[in-house]
């Protein structure tokens, strides 16, 4: 029985539980309502909990912990002769048997040691997946059983329904926050690790990109460089492009859809317009390479520039384009919440409906118009496909958008594609960067918090 079946049945059980203690409930509730403390569904949900939750936190506990056990169950198993007594030959070996299991093919050319030691390993697997399930459906049945017999009248189910949900939504918060400090602490060790091998004034202000390792000791990149200011400043270059197009397009489209458009009009302009947040990147990186770049380049021909082939201005063109939606949507919604006692007094002092927008609705909708913009800031810093495609892989440092550059998510990816050693400099700059991108976003983000919480204290 896979996972997924044992959580279907899981779900049933506990679905089942809830309609039959509500029907319970129901049924012994006085006609007035007043014996009963709380309302049947909140029985019913009780029950259902009851029967859904130990179930599942054992399943899942099964599931995260199962290779451990089955490997402290292996490891014994596996002849001396194998691992000499070694630790690490004896994980390695283990590892080997676990991909021999989860893929047969592993299994050609191996002698009958392993094999046998595979056969065990699949057998405890099994066994122990099938006294998972049982376990796990025999929990569900038995608290469900615990919380049906109190379903009485007396009992205050409502309490402890909302005690639940106030737990889940904790647990809710708590899981995001240790998701959030586990991403920045894989980051920030991995990043210990690279400045153990590169300064981080190197890295921080060196000028030179260039972290593969040279074949012979006398060329340049022997080494590696690992200055990422060129990588940084391809980022902040694209960046700019974009928002100088989203920006003032994607602001004024929410101004025009939401002051002067009629409400029929704007129905049909503002599903349009939020296509382009649906249509995939890769696409608009197609769009970028084979349209935009070779229009680009034979305009400047025309007007005797030497416009590249991949260069920041199709990417950020481009760019701006796709985070058009982000800026538009957010801003318009910002502006539809400012009350209209605002608008309406300030047109009856006789301001024109330009003036109304530009000195009464926009700085009054400033904290979300600032949130709309900080939002397609991140959308274009963290994007991908479209720079390598239209802006290639070059670190070259220049403010010349006509040029090739590089940016650090790029570089991320291009750092951890195929077969990697994760204790080379190489591979660990990867999450350096990483670092100084989460730190660049942490700043921009405090700084649009605290021009929101200005604007914000002085308009309301």
């Amino acid at each position: 029985m896979s996972a997924t079946t044992v959580f279907l049945a899981l779900i049933a059980l506990s679905a089942a539980g809830f309609l039959i203690a509500r029907r319970r409930a129901a049924e012994r509730r006085p006609v007035d309502g007043a014996y009963a403390h709380s309302l049947p569904a909140h029985y019913g949900i009780m029950v259902a909990a009851w029967g859904l939750l130990p179930a599942v936190v054992a399943y899942l506990t099964w599931l995260l912990f199962s290779d451990t056990i089955l490997g402290l169950l292996i490891i014994p198993a596996i002849p001396l002769d194998i691992t000499a007594g070694d630790a690490v030959r004896a994980h390695l070996y283990l590892n080997e048997i676990r991909n021999a299991v989860a893929s047969p093919a592993a299994l050609a050319g191996q002698d009958d040691t392993f094999r046998a030691l595979v056969a065990q390993y699949r057998l405890l697997q099994d066994d122990g997946t099938n006294v998972a399930n049982l376990l796990a459906v025999l929990i569900a049945f038995g608290a469900s059983l615990f919380a049906y017999l109190r379903v009485r009248p007396d009992v205050r189910a409502r309490e402890k329904v909302e005690k639940l949900t106030l737990y889940l939504l904790l647990g809710s918060a708590a899981f995001a926050l240790l998701i959030t400090v586990g991403i920045v602490f894989s980051l920030a060790v991995e990043s210990w690790r690279f400045f153990d091998q590169v300064s981080p004034r190197d890295f921080l202000f060196g000028l030179q990109w260039s972290p593969q390792t040279a074949l012979r000791a006398d060329q340049v990149g022997s080494s590696g460089s690992f200055g990422a200011v060129p990588l940084f400043a391809g980022t902040l270059l694209i960046t700019l492009i974009a928002m100088i197009i989203a920006g003032p397009m994607g602001l004024m489209s929410a101004i025009f859809m939401n002051e002067y458009a009629s409400p029929k009009l704007r129905r049909r302009i503002k599903p349009f317009l939020e296509i382009l947040a649906g249509i995939p990147t890769v696409v608009y990186g197609f769009f970028a390479a084979l349209v935009v770049a070779p229009h680009l380049r034979a305009w400047g021909q025309l007007w005797g520039l030497d416009i590249a082939s991949e260069s920041a201005l199709a990417a950020g063109l481009v760019m701006g384009l796709m985070i058009i939606p982000f800026v538009s949507s957010l801003s318009d919604d910002a502006l539809g919440a400012v009350p209209r006692s605002l608008r309406d007094g300030s047109l009856a002092l006789g301001a024109t409906r330009s003036e109304t927008v530009l000195r009464v609705m926009v700085p009054t909708a400033l904290p979300g118009i600032m949130s709309a913009f900080l939002l397609a800031i991140s959308r274009a810093v963290g994007e991908t496909m479209i720079v390598v495609m239209a802006a290639g892989l070059s670190a070259r440092l220049t403010a010349n958008p006509f040029e090739a550059v590089t940016t650090v998510t790029v570089q991320i990816v291009t750092l951890l594609t195929g077969d990697q050693e994760f204790d080379s400099a190489k591979t660990l700059s990867a999450f350096a960067l990483g670092l100084a991108l989460f730190v660049l976003t942490l700043i921009l983000n405090v700084a649009a918090l605290k021009i929101v919480r200005r604007y914000r204290e002085r308009y309301e």
